[in-house]
């Protein structure tokens, strides 16, 4: 039997199919993150160069690549809330801007804790841990500027034009080891091949995919708290609170 997909642009009706999906990407979500780490941290052999300490890579490397892409599909929902005017998109938007700020600001932080006793500095202005923390200033910007306007559809509107704008960054991030000399180390895996042991290829990929399914969940039930706010004076929504009543 065919689905109507596109019933479930509405609000009303997203809201119902979101509330079925996040248990789906959740749990899963929780189990991969159990093994992975677990992999990373227990199966996966020393590095012979850095050590223990490139186990914090387990956590880095699927947080920034996480931050880069959640951007970018918030821009992307922003674009299209911008142009066709849809509120489901702009709400999507606002929904996953925070799991992306989160993700940024991990990536930031555990970047912190790899290269304190690889470089021997906290911090230091390397083009791609400046252009990550640029990143994490467009989240806090995008939530802050969204957030200031009173009325939501000119909030949509303010904020998915800096969103727009600031999804040029996110190729600078990914390119700027290549761009530009460097302190960060460029991708270790890639479709050449990789020198990776197994295990870390294998505690790599899971944890990534756990931060997705984690992303995914935290978005809809995001959103689902931002449909019931935006849609609090419609029918449908003063008739769900009976029926919890």
């Amino acid at each position: 039997m065919a689905i109507n997909w596109f019933k479930y642009s509405a609000p009303s009706t997203f809201y119902g199919l979101a509330g079925k999906l996040i248990p789906w990407f959740a749990l899963p979500a929780a189990v991969l993150f159990v093994i992975g780490l677990y992999i990373g941290f227990f199966v996966a052999p020393t590095d012979a160069v850095q050590g223990e300490a490139y186990r914090i890579i387990f956590i880095h490397v699927p947080a920034s690549i996480l931050s880069m892409f959640l951007y970018l599909i918030m821009a992307g929902y922003a674009a299209l809330g911008l142009i066709f005017n849809t509120r489901l998109s702009s709400m999507m938007a606002t929904a996953i801007a925070p799991t992306g700020a989160l993700f940024a600001f991990i990536s930031l932080w555990t970047g912190a804790l790899w290269g304190k006793p690889m470089w021997g500095a906290w911090w230091v202005w390397d083009a791609r841990l400046t252009s990550e923390l640029i990143l994490l200033f467009l989240y806090f910007g995008f939530i802050s500027l969204h957030a200031s306007i009173d009325d939501p559809r000119r909030a949509d509107r303010a904020a998915a034009l800096l969103a727009v704008v600031g999804s040029v960054n996110v190729p600078i991030i990914y390119f700027s080891v290549k761009w530009w000399n460097t302190l960060h180390q460029g991708s270790t895996i890639k479709f050449t091949g990789t020198s990776m042991h197994v295990a870390m290829q294998q505690a790599m990929f899971i944890t990534l995919v756990a931060c997705w399914l984690y992303a995914i969940a935290v978005a809809l039930t995001r959103v689902r708290s931002i449909i019931l706010e935006r849609e609090r004076h419609t029918k449908w929504v003063a008739d769900l609170a009976e029926v919890k009543a």
